[in-house]
């Protein structure tokens, strides 16, 4: 029979749902039952009455709100309003030590083929020496197997005690081969049984039939716990969104819920033979369902009073700014709720160049929870659900009838960039429209797909200012708002300028500069509760949250978020990042970890990066590091998304290189996802977050996928790119690149 977790889960499975690109509606109506063929309708039926009688088992381990809605009881984090650590066992893997009791541990993985023993042992010194405390290598046949003694034997002559991790896919014997010489295993639960090496659809249409394959699970998996145990090898127990099993899938769909599941199915095993030395993950190439994901099995693990450690990793990041981007949003926003004892950022690069991002998130996550970060407002949160998924989105502004130019444009509906900029950039007119992403015509600014929506003005051009000025005006004139202090405006007035007020000055209804038709008010956290229920009246065109110095972003956020939400506020919010020091590599780790984790609590409708440091920071780079941050959290697409693997020895070509490859040649398709896989060893439900694949089949050979199906099998790989090119037209996805020259971004 299903167990109590899985009943207790059920209720965010349908509403975590959304956060996957391909519907599991569609593998259900696809699906193959082990029987006779049954119509898809009453296979319908039977799972509608299924998830029917679990719902009414959730409902008793939950709290109704009057509106119908499941609120869970617990909590994911010792506390949402500061950053304490979760309290964890700590586990041995070789010579190091992982837990809570302990500095977050860094890992990567290997690139190179295992079989070749010199260049593995190479790469994982390597590794070691950037700061990789354990490294993981592929083990994917015996072959494999007998040369991990070898490289183990050598890294030891050669004085590096590196813990080494056996990946694990399909081959029970292969993990019990390794188990004699390595230090941990990870074990992917959606896999780690199937030595079929097949993916398929299969409708489970009884409780029996689903336990008679657990029970087959139990018996495979059984001699690894035992082994495990008596060499004291740890473990890890590593679900991806992208490779649950048949089984899971046909319960569960491909949400947070059955990654859970999944995970526990093999913990409960380990469980049963008194092994503990272990910990888990949930990865996803969706930032979003990875958060989730592992917020729901803090949840569940707390109430199982279960107190193993967390593996943290946004799998197929990608490469360069996207990937560290799309990582510190994930591992960073978990991070800051206290969660994490291990981490690896998934790089489509040379493996020991993952260590320097991860060192910062480490460090980032250490400094959180020695500090305490938060605390300064305690508050009970009400409106924001874990276990599902909704986002707060302002209302945009609406034209009134005698203002003088058109402010409707001055935020976009899926999430809005603000940019910071100088007199001095204003004044150098063309280059500085190129900075803020416009299109040029005949000298003319004009919006193209990731041109800043307004731009902010700490100092307001004199009058005399003619260069200054005239861009101003050309930027209104496009639809692109002016936000300057009011303060300021009085000084030197800026026709048609959004003024820029404190919540005091708002709610005293102070008048505005006579130039300044509206006004955006500015929060710093510190603002009472009661104040900030008063903005319901205010009709301010945006709210700006610049937290004071010594508050924390993201908890003080969360309390705004509270009573905006609690008292019917409706204004859009800007996360207003003010960086006073840092490299870029910082400003995208503490801009993804604290706005990107409040992104993913779907609380935002948009960034403004300020940075007033002393590196040399263009002003291009914070407006596309703003977009990706939009793009990373799932909310505004300006540029095609790739999620791309990175890398191992089971790699059948050139990974870095194919990607930049199909990157050069389809980077122009806003909207579009490309998933570019080494092979397909985790499924392909790897590709649930991408439009089309493009994945190694065979050596030389390669397969095109739409979505999570193979289209195209076996194609020579040097006529693959354009065989996509193609693929993507009959789609209908494919728009011609503008011409270079036309475009000054």
């Amino acid at each position: 029979m299903m167990s109590a977790l899985s009943s207790s889960m059920v209720s965010s499975r349908v509403v975590l749902r959304q956060f996957s690109s391909s519907s599991s509606s569609s593998s259900s109506s696809q699906s193959t039952s082990r029987k006779s063929s049954t119509s898809s309708s009453s296979s319908n039926n039977r799972r509608t009455k299924v998830q029917r009688a679990i719902r009414a088992q959730a409902v008793q381990q939950h709290e109704m709100t009057e509106g119908g809605v499941l609120l869970p009881t617990g909590l994911y984090c010792p506390d949402t309003t500061q950053t304490f650590r979760r309290k964890t066992r700590t586990i041995q893997i070789g010579n190091v030590k992982v837990g809570s009791d302990h500095p977050i541990v860094k890992q990567t993985m290997t690139t190179s083929d295992t079989r070749d023993v010199d260049a593995t042992v190479n790469e994982i010194m390597r590794c070691a020496d950037a700061g990789a405390e354990m490294v993981r290598i592929t083990v994917q046949g015996m072959q494999e197997a007998k040369a991990c003694q070898e490289i183990k034997n050598k890294l030891l002559q050669s004085g590096y005690t590196t813990p080494i991790i056996a990946d694990i896919h399909f081959a029970p014997k292969v993990a019990m081969t390794v188990a004699d010489c390595l230090d941990k295993i990870r074990i992917n639960p959606g896999n780690f049984a199937d030595g079929r090496k097949k993916f398929e659809d299969i409708l489970y249409e009884t409780d029996e039939e689903y336990q008679a394959e657990i029970d087959e699970i139990e018996e495979v998996f059984t001699p690894l716990v035992l082994k495990c145990k008596a060499n004291n090898v740890a473990m890890r127990i590593g679900t991806n969104h992208g490779s649950l099993s048949a089984r899971t899938l046909s319960r569960f769909g491909d949400t947070p819920a059955g990654m859970v599941e999944s995970a526990f199915e093999f913990a409960r095993i380990c469980r049963k033979h008194d092994y503990h030395n272990f910990v888990f993950s949930m990865k996803a190439s969706n930032p979003l369902v990875m958060v989730q994901a592992y917020r729901l099995l803090s949840y569940e693990m707390y109430k199982l009073g279960w107190d193993y450690p967390l593996h943290l990793g946004v799998t197929e990041a990608g490469e360069g700014e996207d990937g560290r981007m799309k990582s510190s949003i994930g591992i960073g926003a978990l991070l800051l709720d206290g969660l994490g004892d291990t981490i690896r950022v998934s790089l489509t690069e040379a493996s020991e160049l993952e260590i320097e991002p991860c060192t910062r998130l480490a460090n980032l996550g250490m400094k959180a929870c020695a500090e305490k970060l938060g605390g300064e407002d305690k508050f009970t949160e009400t409106k924001r659900d874990f276990q599902s998924f909704e986002r707060f989105n302002g209302d945009l502004p609406e034209q009134k009838a005698d203002e003088t130019i058109d402010y409707r444009n001055v935020l976009h509906r899926d999430g809005s960039v603000i940019s910071s900029v100088t007199v001095e950039q204003l004044e150098s007119e063309d280059q500085f429209y190129a900075e803020l992403g416009c299109m040029l015509a005949v000298g003319m600014p004009l919006r193209d797909i990731a041109t800043s929506d307004s731009i902010l003005l700490r100092q307001a051009p004199q009058a005399s200012q003619e260069k200054a000025m005239r861009s101003i005006r050309r930027l209104q004139e496009i639809g692109c708002g002016v936000l300057v202090p009011e303060a300021e405006l009085k000084k030197n007035p800026v026709p048609n300028a959004i003024a820029i007020v404190s919540l005091a000055q708002a709610i005293a209804k102070e008048a505005l500069p006579e130039c300044a038709e509206r006004f955006a008010v500015t929060l710093n956290g510190s603002e009472s509760n009661e104040d900030l229920a008063k903005l319901k009246d205010i009709d301010a065109i945006m709210l700006l949250i610049q937290t004071e110095k010594g508050r924390s972003r993201i908890h003080s956020s969360r309390r705004i978020f509270e009573v905006l939400q609690a008292n019917g506020v409706k204004i859009p919010v800007i996360h207003h990042k003010h960086i006073v020091d840092g490299d870029k590599s910082d400003v995208v780790i503490q801009c993804g970890a604290q706005v990107g984790g409040l992104l993913c609590d779907g609380n935002g409708d948009g960034v403004l990066l300020e940075y007033v440091g002393n590196e040399k920071i263009p002003l291009s780079f914070l407006r596309t590091t703003s977009f990706g941050l939009l793009q990373g959290s799932r909310m505004r697409n300006t540029k095609t998304e790739y999620v791309s693997c990175p890398s191992c020895g089971r790699t059948l070509f050139d990974l870095q290189e194919v990607t930049a490859q199909i990157a050069e040649k389809t980077g122009h398709l806003p909207g579009v996802a490309i998933a570019v896989m080494g092979c397909i060893v985790n499924g392909p439900g790897e590709m649930a977050d991408a439009d089309f694949g493009y994945v190694g089949g065979a050596p030389g050979k390669i397969d095109l996928y739409v979505g999570k199906e193979v289209v195209r099998r076996g194609i020579p790989m040097e006529g693959a790119t354009e065989e996509l090119i193609e693929l993507i037209k009959e789609h209908d996805r494919w728009v011609e690149p503008k011409e270079k020259a036309a475009v000054a971004a």
